[in-house]
């Protein structure tokens, strides 16, 4: 039994993503954000700091999403998702799923003062600049890698990719992507994989952003 806990348009995507392109099909569990199901006792027993995603698998649950994407790749090495120990590209593999997570750290902010940060405490102009400023300084990095190559491994498409599923969703919501012409590019190509596109499908209607693109507002 694979059983993932998920949030449509949240990190859990990743997981979700990597499934399908394992060919592996999940008892999909979804939460929303803002019902307080994340909070209840039975989901922290799984997720103890009550995020998604956490995933039940092999008689385990992993609860970080790079945890969860080292965990499949190496358990199941016969899909060439992965780049283990001795493997060439391994610490880009890693650097890659490192990179993933501080991108995701500035769109959480960002998410956070947008969306969830009404009166008393309104958003502060000067961050949302500046992380907007951060979260373009790592697409302008995505950017220069996509330069010569279809995917962040010169190898070809691996794990590290789908990593990047929920930061994708989320970044032309705070950045103007025509900035970044390869990132554009890369994202299309993501968008004809078949696992990609069933991965989508099962995902569910995100709930967070209601305009189509949220400017930094005047200091």
């Amino acid at each position: 039994m694979i059983r993932l806990h998920h949030i449509p348009f949240s990190r859990s995507f990743r997981i979700l993503w990597l499934l399908e392109e394992m060919g592996l099909k999940a008892d999909l569990r979804p939460y929303s954000i803002t019902d307080g199901s994340l909070r209840a006792a039975e989901f922290k027993a799984i997720s103890p700091v009550g995020r998604v995603p956490a995933l039940e698998i092999d008689g385990i649950t992993i609860y970080e999403s790079s945890a969860i994407v080292e965990y499949l790749t190496e358990t199941r090495p016969e899909h060439g998702l992965g780049r283990l120990a001795g493997d060439a590209e391994r610490v880009a593999f890693l650097e890659w799923l490192g990179f993933a997570e501080t991108q995701a750290s500035i769109l959480a902010s960002l998410n956070m003062q947008h969306l969830f940060m009404g009166d008393p405490t309104p958003a502060s102009p000067v961050v949302l600049k500046l992380e907007a400023a951060r979260l373009g300084a790592t697409l302008k990095a995505m950017n220069h890698t996509l330069t010569d190559r279809d995917w962040l491994l010169d190898s070809g498409f691996s794990a590290a990719d789908t990593m990047m599923g929920f930061n994708l969703f989320s970044a032309p919501y705070y950045v103007h992507m025509d900035r970044f012409p390869h990132v554009q590019a890369y994202v299309e190509r993501i968008e004809q994989r078949s696992a990609y596109q069933v991965a989508r499908a099962l995902d569910g209607i995100q709930e967070f952003y209601k305009k189509e693109f949220y400017e930094v507002p005047d200091v």
